[in-house]
């Protein structure tokens, strides 16, 4: 059996960013990784992001939100922050092989309600599934890099 490469995806609530990715990521790389969400502040899970994940066929109703805390000593293959104050109050993963970032804008920041809510949803969502699985893609493809001396 092929070990799967685990990869945590970060932003403050976890709410709706980091729950996307991990939502995207499962579905279309499950075979190949690990993944897991958390916030630094967590909340709940949007329910307009669980509804826009639905309608592109991935369900999140399992979802919840966690805190980062919880993963601070495990080991991860890849950390990834999608949103800019999550990149400033996250710890440093010392267990992770490669930590980075992709600011992904915040729909649910934009106080938008009905069908302008969802829409900004679903560019995030498309977005994210754009961007973060194809960086998680790239990065599982890349060979590792070798520490200097």
């Amino acid at each position: 059996m092929i070990e799967k490469a685990r990869v945590l995806i970060i932003c403050t609530g976890n709410a709706c960013r980091s729950q996307m990715a991990e939502g995207w990521v499962r579905h279309d790389l499950g075979e190949r990784v690990e993944v897991f969400s958390a916030g630094t502040h967590p909340w709940i899970v949007h329910p307009t992001a669980r509804e826009v994940m639905q309608e592109a066929g991935v369900d999140l109703s399992g979802h919840f939100s966690k805190s980062v805390r919880q993963f601070e000593e495990e080991e991860f293959d890849l950390v990834i922050t999608v949103c800019d104050s999550a990149r400033e109050a996250c710890p440093v993963f010392p267990w992770a092989r490669k930590q980075l970032h992709e600011s992904v804008a915040d729909p649910v920041a934009l106080d938008l309600s009905g069908e302008e809510q969802k829409e900004a949803f679903r560019r995030t969502r498309d977005e994210i599934r754009e961007r973060i699985v194809g960086r998680v893609r790239r990065e599982l493809e890349s060979p590792p890099q070798d520490p200097k001396p």
